[in-house]
């Protein structure tokens, strides 16, 4: 009894939307008006205690554990919370969070990116780019988008045949590889993941561009270069970073970036300062943050970069994860072999609604076209992108 109640008073708080609650005796429960957009449905019941942690977190761990059902649109969910969370802590000040050393962070990429090769393989495009895709058309495939985005990233940097070129979290290395390929530049690709690693060091011998591209196992923050590089590139890995250590990144590109030199940066940010959710922080992406756009644009300023270009890819990331979505989903008895039910409810709880997420504008994908100090010699126009 005490349990509905306290779960009726948590959700009378999202005075936005029009959704239903069932509960475990069947006992209803409308907020807003009909027709209801997305139910929520309680197959049991949540002790008591758990109702006193973060919503979110108690809610999403319930669904992964098969005791809560959601039916219905779930960019209204992502809306719902979106406006709520926006009501409650769009003022709270700075949260002080303590600074991610390199082995917790190098813990936290491993909780993620080391699940395997072979689980990405199975619903990522071949090339294994694990980051928003670039649609020229609606109707390109996967591969075809990631292949854009890849080609969109690179141009952007107007790279020169002999440069060096830094990519910082390198991934599965298809990009550094592309660069090396169309531009002749040199490449020095870095990840903490070891699974990453392995395979991207494998694809640089298959195409024989070992003498092109270096893979290095290898934290940003230990990067020993001085006024090294003509070009710097981090595509996906700047979420990783954590709040207090956002300085110190643009402190290491400023120092292993040659005067002048450009650098595309290519990350998530969220709309609003505050705290990371609960459940991604804990099953997700641990350690993680999603800085908001005057964040980004402070610290940059504060290391002396100057912002050429701004492109705000958020539609894209949203098609990309419902792609992501639906070829997890029509993989599932392979993910069956190597993960149970929880493992499964949770990422696709995860890819949904980071689909929404992207959809209702809670959060953002910008690339970021910086220089190191001020540049004078650069293009006049960004024509060159498009040429």
């Amino acid at each position: 009894m005490f349990e509905k109640k306290l779960i009726k008073k948590i959700l009378s708080k999202w005075n936005y939307g029009d959704f239903k609650v069932i509960f475990w005796d069947n006992d209803e429960l409308i907020i807003g008006k009909k027709p209801s957009q997305f139910t929520l449905i309680f197959k049991e019941k949540i002790p008591l205690f758990n109702l006193f942690n973060d919503t979110s977190l108690v809610f999403a761990k319930h669904y992964m554990e098969s005791k809560l059902d959601i039916e219905g649109n779930y960019d209204e969910i992502a809306r719902v919370l979106y406006y709520f969370s926006n009501k409650h802590f769009l003022k709270n000040k700075e949260d002080v969070l303590s600074k991610i050393t390199q082995k917790q962070e190098s813990k936290n990429i491993k909780s993620h990116y080391d699940l395997g090769n072979d689980f990405y393989k199975l619903w990522l495009d071949k090339t294994m780019s694990y980051s928003c895709a670039y649609f020229k058309n609606p109707n390109d495939t996967l591969y075809q988008a990631q292949i854009n985005k890849i080609n969109h990233t690179l141009k952007k940097l107007d790279l020169k045949k002999g440069e060096k070129l830094l990519d910082i979290g390198c991934g599965w290395g298809w990009l550094s590889i592309m660069a090396a390929q169309q531009y002749g530049v040199n490449v020095v690709g870095v990840t903490i993941s070891e699974e990453q690693y392995k395979k991207a060091k494998e694809r640089v011998k298959e195409f024989n561009l070992d003498d092109k591209v270096e893979i290095r196992l290898q934290n940003y923050q230990d990067l020993e270069f001085e006024n090294y590089f003509d070009k710097v590139v981090s595509v996906g890995m700047f979420e990783h970073v954590g709040k207090e250590n956002l300085g110190l990144y643009f402190m290491k590109v400023k120092q292993v970036l040659k005067p002048g030199g450009m650098m595309l940066l290519h990350s998530i940010l969220s709309m609003f300062e505050g705290k990371t959710n609960a459940w991604i922080d804990r099953y997700i992406f641990p350690g993680g943050y999603l800085p908001s756009l005057r964040e980004v644009i402070g610290v940059m300023s504060e290391w002396d970069f100057h912002l050429l270009l701004a492109e705000s890819l958020r539609i894209h990331y949203a098609k990309t994860l419902d792609i992501w979505s639906q070829n997890f989903n029509q993989v599932l008895p392979e993910v069956r072999k190597k993960y149970d039910e929880k493992f499964i409810r949770m990422w696709d709880l995860y890819l949904r609604s980071c689909a929404s997420a992207f959809r209702v504008g809670s959060v953002d994908l910008f690339q970021f076209l910086i220089t190191k100090e001020i540049n004078n010699e650069l293009s006049l126009t960004k024509e060159y992108i498009y040429k």
